[in-house]
């Protein structure tokens, strides 16, 4: 293999440096993945500022990936060098009582690159357990393409179809407008839902729009109230599904307190280990459901495949905001910390 060029930080929230690092070691019933693109993340915004207990230092972030196989283990079944290959940032073990029930993404004993261990913001990286973690990567699908779908593509995919249950016709309305949030936009639209998004920045909002949102509207950051009168008009008495996409308290109680009666709040952007106050009077009172999401497993992706394939105005290239090398890692970091940006900024430099 060539020189393992790499990310990587040695204190939370110090520098972020590029430098050659050890090759990885191939695991027995894994792969070595030649990194071909790998997408930032608030996730790894969030591991950089120590957000993770479990994170040990010196640590290389980035866990929305796609790339070849460079090496298989001797235990590796289903494929082989050369193969195109992604993964989904939650991986599973494939043994435990939640891989066996297809849960791989809440496994008990759970993987995730970025996290767990070192991840993609380098030229190679590992995936343990590759024939329970790994999906093929169709031909026609790039891998910038390809790396987007790792985190955020999975986790609105699985969110709006298998959680919420999102049918055509409904109201979906969207809360942030950042990679997670223009995904929701994007899968919400693909299945004939009727979408409003939410954002305060209206660049994020005129690329909602051009993704298919039926309605957007400017969140007032100051009066919670406003932003749910405006949505509760736009739907015409509230949403049957809404999302908090951005990670936010106050974003998940107003998402709570825009569904209608029976409605479904999903819990998709990351949220701080503080306790965050939802209006749980008004849950009960509208028999409403609030629901967790954690990623999708990845046998799960060729249904995603297949509705990707099958919505013929769905370009995942509006999903890019710039495309960079490794070097410029720190400026974009900071860029996220600033909520500067639209859209998903992803290293296909190495």
């Amino acid at each position: 293999m060539a020189a393992v060029r790499g990310a990587l930080f040695r204190a939370f929230n110090g520098p972020i440096t590029v430098e050659d690092l050890p090759d990885p070691a191939v695991p027995r019933d894994g792969v070595v993945i030649e990194v071909r693109a790998s997408g930032l993340c608030r996730s790894d915004l969030f591991a950089w500022h120590g957000h993770d207990p479990g994170l040990a230092l010196p640590h290389v972030p980035g866990h929305e990936l796609a790339g070849v196989v460079a090496e298989a283990g001797p235990a590796t079944a289903r494929w082989s060098v050369g193969d195109r290959v992604t993964a989904p940032f939650c991986c599973g073990c494939g043994r435990c009582e939640q891989c066996s029930a297809g849960n791989e993404q809440i496994c008990d004993n759970y993987f995730q690159p970025g996290f767990t261990h070192w991840g993609s913001f380098a030229r190679y990286c590992a995936i343990s357990h590759a024939d329970t973690n790994l999906a093929a990567l169709p031909d026609d699908l790039s891998f910038e393409h390809g790396s987007i779908l790792g985190c955020r593509m999975i986790t609105a995919y699985r969110a709006l179809l298998e959680r919420a249950r999102l049918a055509a016709g409904e109201w979906l309305v969207v809360h942030g407008c950042g990679g997670l949030g223009l995904c929701m936009v994007m899968i919400g639209t693909a299945v004939g839902a009727r979408v409003v998004a939410v954002d305060i920045e209206e660049p994020a909002l005129r690329l909602a729009s051009a993704m298919g949102a039926t309605a957007t509207v400017v969140a007032d950051p100051d009066d919670g109230r406003a932003t749910v009168g405006a949505v509760r008009e736009a739907t015409g008495g509230g949403a049957h599904v809404s999302v908090d996409a951005l990670g936010n308290a106050e974003v998940a109680a107003n998402s709570v307190r825009c569904l209608r009666k029976q409605g479904r709040h999903v819990q998709a952007g990351l949220l701080s280990a503080r306790a965050t106050a939802l209006p749980m009077a008004t849950v009960v009172a509208k028999e409403l459901e609030v629901l967790g999401t954690k990623g999708m497993s990845a046998r799960q992706y060729p249904a995603l495949m297949d509705l990707i394939a099958a919505t013929t105005d769905m370009d995942l290239g509006m999903l890019v905001s710039r495309t960079m090398a490794l070097e410029d890692l720190p400026e974009a970091f900071q860029t996220m910390e600033g909520f500067g940006g639209s859209g998903v900024a992803v290293v296909t430099e190495f």
